[in-house]
């Protein structure tokens, strides 16, 4: 698969033109609220997933597209990529337009990750959790990851860093929406010291049935405990509840009956975002229910139904 994507609308960055850079679901977390499912390979290991140059290419296609920003985001945790500096130092060599890193914030202890990552335009970590005990239920880290070592990294990296440093936290219905719970990530945040705080929950299928949303008058209340004061990104506006999920599912698999489509062609024709046609894609190929075909060298997908001629598009 093609591991530049979009450009596609996003709350805060607008135009996002996003760089995949690890497998599907790699990740050092495997949080409960993930809307794309169970982390499948969990690791702390930094390597050279897809080479540096085959990236660099890719986008030097796509930025005729004209982006807001290029980030660094995708199917799981960008950070994990061990040529993350020379690839942000790549794409200011070739563009002007700035580089955000989504990330979990998971390995921001590690001297040679927070040297990397000095030459982003901005760096968006995440913080769930106030206490080791919530980080656990809530994030289930890899086990060479402790709460503290977590919190340590985020406020270090913020400590050298001198681009724009934005703090997600993402509350869960009855888990950390509580009074004493936002207590305990509000006096994290004041350590770390961000230059935003942008409160997020559920609006999608979670990887665990029991990750359940925080309503948005509870959110706006909890932003006031913030410094500096929160802001609400949730989208509410695309509220999905898992019969909407499974009913996309069926529209997917409609899709491939009648064609063989990549996940850029799922996600246009749908409307929906890439990560989510993977998703759906994902589980289809669990299923059984359709196969990836190759032609000159993309993945395109189609039914196990489908064996009329050839997979190519038409």
């Amino acid at each position: 698969m093609a591991h530049v994507f979009g450009p596609v609308p996003s709350r805060r960055l607008g135009r996002s033109l996003g760089i995949d850079l690890v497998p599907f679901k790699t990740c050092s977390y495997d949080c409960i609220y993930c809307q794309l499912g169970r982390t499948t390979n969990k690791t702390v290991e930094r390597r050279e997933w897809v080479e540096l140059g085959t990236i660099l290419d890719e986008l030097r296609e796509k930025l005729s597209s004209r982006p807001d920003y290029v980030t660094l985001s995708g199917s799981g945790e960008p950070v994990l990529y061990s040529r993350v500096g020379e690839l942000i130092e790549g794409m200011h060599s070739m563009t002007r337009v700035p580089v955000a890193v989504l990330t979990n914030g998971s390995l921001l202890w590690q001297e040679d990750v927070q040297e990397q990552l000095l030459s982003a335009d901005l760096v968006i970590p995440s913080l769930d959790a106030g206490d080791p005990e919530t980080f656990e239920a809530v994030n289930r880290p890899h086990s060479a990851i402790s709460f503290e070592k977590m919190v340590d990294g985020l406020a270090a990296f913020r400590s050298r860093y001198g681009g724009a440093y934005w703090l997600e936290v993402f509350l869960l219905g009855g888990v950390t929406d509580a009074a004493a719970a936002v207590e305990k990530i509000a006096g994290c945040v004041r350590r770390i010291s961000p230059d935003k705080v942008q409160l997020n929950t559920v609006t999608r299928p979670p990887a665990e049935k029991h990750a359940r949303p925080v309503g948005r008058e509870r959110l706006e209340e909890i932003c006031r405990l913030f410094r500096p004061r929160a802001e609400v990104i949730a989208d509410f506006r695309h509220v999905h509840a898992a019969q909407d999920f499974e009913a996309t599912r069926q529209t997917v698999m409609e899709m491939l009956q009648r064609r063989p489509c990549s996940i850029e062609d799922v996600a246009g024709g749908l409307g929906i975002h890439r990560n989510e046609a993977v998703k759906h894609v994902e589980e289809l190929l669990r299923q059984d229910s359709i196969e990836q075909v190759d032609v000159d060298g993309k993945a395109y997908f189609r039914s196990r139904g489908d064996r009329r001629g050839s997979a190519t598009p038409g």
